[in-house]
């Protein structure tokens, strides 16, 4: 059976948390050795915990003067400054402990945040950075320079390390939908697909799930997104839909759709107008000059609610949009879908219904997003389509529209970056 030494064995009682049979051990063996530096050390940090900083620092520097070549000790004393607020004094003795053990990112680590908290960003984040440079997945190191990039604006980056961050064992309590969304802003597609799987696992007719499962595994691509994916999703959102979609992701959907009203006559609120798609109703104050009517039409009723708080609607109704064109043909003179149709694969139903719902000569707006080189609809890993011009273009040809323009547009920001797309102007001609 093995023998532990008196320190080990008050040691084993101190990371037990019984603080007060580790005390008792600790000075008994400085009772009968009074320059044993690691009892003097652990007891000092013992009695800081306790609250006792008056008796316990004095202690930690009497076993580092004794001792002042131990990386591990100066590290603990900057731990017990900065636990008080003493960020400066903190700083120089994990700059000491580095000197000693440059390769601990640990104190690196330690060392940004002190720095931090004093105001010398860049020397926090050049400490950070080195840290991750010895332990690449260390995650306070991630949390601590993510923080400080936010700070600084470089949201892009500070982003992506928060994400690292999360995806780092343990993963037990973590939702499974944020660690697929994690790892899907990480570019790893097949670990996010796993996540949305288990996910699915748990709860099997969640169309959320399903859907991203199919956004980031390319298995059972849906023709277009579920009424239940949309009206979860956007029912979820109706609260801060405005704020994150304008304020974080910069949103141009009114601003794209009053640059290509631009091409018609004057408004003069003299037609029919349907806002397909409405959401909350950002457009309406672009389409309102225009209408003599103007309806608004979107699956989710939470949004409805928003878009009737506007007061521009003559008529609001919670539909799925192909079925509610098709139930009102000749019904409209000008018909705008931003930002909807990226939650249709095919496209063939949805405009042969814009044409229906549309009176000869009679007009419609939309964006989509912007298929990458090489695709023509693609289920992005977002959860939106994204859409070939040439496709769009040979689409409404079939469906009875000409082309009146067509243009790139940046859509929104995604993930800081931008997210391109299309914005077109069509005709219904008279077939």
């Amino acid at each position: 059976m093995s023998q532990h030494s008196p320190f080990e064995a008050a040691f084993a009682r101190h990371a037990a948390g019984a603080l007060q049979e580790a005390e008792t051990a600790y000075r008994s063996i400085l009772a009968q050795d009074p320059s044993h530096v690691e009892a003097l050390h652990y007891l000092g940090i013992l009695l800081h915990q306790a609250g006792k900083r008056d008796e316990g620092e004095p202690l930690v520097l009497q076993a580092l003067a004794l001792d002042p070549g131990h990386a591990v000790r100066h590290n603990d004393y900057g731990n017990l400054l900065s636990a008080e607020g003493d960020h400066a004094p903190a700083a120089a003795a994990f700059r000491r402990s580095l000197e000693l053990n440059p390769a601990d990112a640990n104190v690196w680590n330690n060392y940004g945040s002190a720095l931090h908290r004093l105001g010398q960003v860049a020397e926090a984040e050049s400490a950070y950075r080195q840290a991750l440079e010895r332990l690449p997945d260390f995650v306070p190191a991630l949390r601590n320079l993510s923080a400080l990039l936010t700070e600084l604006g470089h949201d892009d980056e500070a982003s992506l390390l928060a994400c690292r961050a999360f995806v780092q064992p343990p993963l037990e309590g973590k939702p499974y939908r944020m660690l697929g969304i994690a790892c899907y802003r990480l570019g790893l597609l097949d670990q996010a697909a796993g996540f949305y799987r288990l996910w699915l696992q748990e709860e099997p007719d969640n169309p959320v799930a399903r859907h991203h499962l199919a956004a980031c595994s390319g298995e059972s691509v849906p023709t277009r997104a579920s009424d239940a994916f949309v009206t979860a999703v956007f029912d979820e959102m109706a609260e801060t839909f405005d704020a994150k979609l304008v304020g974080s992701l910069s949103y141009r959907g009114p601003a794209i759709v009053a640059d290509l009203l631009a091409a018609l006559p004057a408004p003069d609120g003299t037609l029919d107008v349907l806002d397909g798609g409405c959401g909350t109703g950002l457009c309406a104050s672009v389409l309102a000059p225009y209408a003599r009517r103007l309806t608004g039409v979107d699956l989710s009723p939470g949004m409805i609610a928003k878009a009737a708080a506007r007061g521009l609607y003559q008529e609001l109704a919670a539909a799925e949009l192909t079925e509610y064109l098709q139930r009102h043909p000749a019904a409209f003179d000008l018909v705008v879908v931003a930002d909807t149709l990226i939650y249709f694969g095919d496209l063939s139903d949805i405009l042969a219904a814009l044409a229906r719902a549309l009176r000869p000569g009679g007009h419609c707006a939309f964006t989509v997003e912007a298929a990458r080189e090489g695709e023509t609809v693609v289920l992005g890993p977002s959860g939106r389509f994204r859409h070939a011009l040439d496709h769009v273009l040979e689409a409404l040809d079939r469906a009875g529209f000409s082309v009146q323009s067509s243009h790139s547009v940046t859509l929104r920001q995604e993930f800081c970056q931008p997210e391109n797309g299309f914005a077109l102007l069509a005709r219904r001609e008279q077939r």
